[in-house]
């Protein structure tokens, strides 16, 4: 009998220490979401500003009768936003 008693009190040791799963989201998400909202913001705010750059190439490259070299990396540039925004909002709906 008290080995059934150990082994209960050592099973109501064991289920204390594991994490409760609350509301289906892992222990840390909000700090990774946290972490993924700076990646967010900095890398749309570098392809902001590239997408400057690229402007301005155009701008001067027009006075040269060469605009539409540049057309090219402008619409990468706009790619680069599109995947930036899809994969922060992905990431968001599979972690929440």
């Amino acid at each position: 009998m008290s080995v059934l008693i150990t082994s209960v009190d050592a099973l109501n040791f064991v289920a204390g220490t594991l994490p409760v799963p609350g509301n289906g989201t892992p222990p840390g998400a909000e700090k990774f979401q946290e972490v993924m909202g700076w990646v967010k913001w900095i890398a749309l705010g570098v392809a902001i500003i590239g997408v400057m750059i690229i402007g301005a190439k155009l701008a001067i490259e027009s006075r040269r009768g060469e605009g539409g070299a540049a057309l090219g990396s402008l619409g990468t540039a706009m790619a680069g936003v599109i995947v930036i925004s899809a994969a922060a909002s992905l990431v968001g709906f599979f972690v929440s």
